[in-house]
């Protein structure tokens, strides 16, 4: 059975121009030959993503969605930028081919790079996809690996030390998560005063061990050799990477990581199969991050918390487009109660700690 991560027809409202688009590829990528077919990756909810295919060669193309966007989102340049850099040093990056702001072509900024071929694991593995309980494990420790090999790469030696400021990082991300839930709250949504203030109140100070994160790096942005599943053959949906406190990226990965033992209403919305047997819990990853970075770990709930809260605003800003009218996709009538649900359990934490954590 075919497990691979495939296109569809693009939806209404986000078609391109495939004329100016096969014109401008085959200008910046020698040697193409025939003719182009565009269709759309239907999952994500953020850049929108296109395969583009010419005889036997496809690449991938991202732009920005349609709508209302976050002022500091969906930056093109910066995110082509970033795998130019990073692909010589870090295979799982996506190479990257070409950049436009050529706005006749689409109307906006775009890139276009490789396409990764393998499969990517969404709410449950594949029909027929089979792993052992002890291969699950090796898989997923595979995973915060290549993660924490991210996190300790020289950005400085490559050219990245300006995509961020690690001075004040964790104040930023909480003020700047807070303000844009603000911004896109709907009647419907929980108004997370108390989470925000909890956050606001018990942020740890900078860290020294600063490094490249993802922050975004989940397993559906994971991609696994079809012929190997246990073998990690990309990473993918590096918009949001930056110079920061590696704990804050984990706490972020860790939001999605719902394992067996969670709140009902959280495996409700569970998006990736970590529940499975085999699969490390949380604790169990924060114990080999510790030891793969030599570094104590002993405040994880703030981080936890954090993750659950930017979750929940990221939700909120996309089931905001919807909300409003800006977008027709359907999914994303439904994030209204992932919001909810995340809102729960960021306030079960502080409900928990209280002003334990310093």
């Amino acid at each position: 059975m075919d497990h691979i991560d495939g296109a569809t027809t693009i939806r209404k409202g986000e078609e391109l121009d495939v004329a100016r688009i096969e014109e401008f590829i085959k200008d910046s990528v020698p040697g193409l030959n025939g003719s182009l077919i565009i269709n759309q990756f239907p999952k994500g909810h953020s850049n929108l993503t296109y395969l583009l295919s010419i005889g036997e060669k496809e690449f991938v193309l991202r732009r920005p969605p349609f709508g209302r966007k976050a002022k500091s989102a969906h930056d093109m340049s910066r995110e082509y930028r970033i795998l130019k850099a990073l692909r010589p040093v870090y295979s799982y990056c996506p190479e990257p081919f070409t950049y436009s702001e050529d706005e006749t072509i689409m109307g906006c900024p775009f890139y276009i790079m490789q396409r990764i071929r393998g499969i990517i694991l969404r709410r449950d593995f594949p029909q027929g996809m089979t792993i052992t309980p002890s291969k699950t494990k090796e898989l997923y420790q595979k995973v915060l690996k290549v993660q924490y090999e991210l996190h300790t790469i020289d950005y400085r030696k490559i050219g990245l030390e300006n995509i961020g400021k690690p001075n004040g990082y964790v104040k930023r991300q909480v003020a700047g998560w807070c303000e844009r839930y603000k911004a896109a709250l709907t009647a419907d949504a929980p108004d997370a005063v108390k989470v925000m203030d909890w956050l606001t109140e018990h942020m740890p100070p900078d860290s020294i061990n600063t490094g490249l994160v993802h922050n975004d790096f989940k397993l559906d942005n994971v991609v696994l050799d079809e012929s190997d599943p246990i073998n990690i053959v990309g990473v993918l949906d590096w918009e949001m990477a930056t110079i920061g406190d590696p704990l804050m990226d984990l706490g972020s990965s860790l939001a999605y990581w719902i394992q067996s033992d969670d709140h009902p209403d959280m495996q409700a919305i569970r998006m990736m199969p970590t529940n499975t047997e085999g699969a490390p819990t949380r604790e169990e990853l924060i114990g080999l991050y510790s030891e793969l970075s030599g570094r104590k770990i002993d405040n994880f709930d703030f981080y936890y918390c954090f993750g659950l809260f930017r979750l929940a605003a990221i939700a909120q800003q996309i089931y905001y487009r919807y909300y409003h009218g800006q977008t027709k996709d359907e999914r994303f009538k439904t994030m209204i109660i992932g919001v909810h649900v995340l809102e729960n359990a960021a306030r079960r934490i502080v409900d928990k700690y209280g002003s334990q954590i310093n």
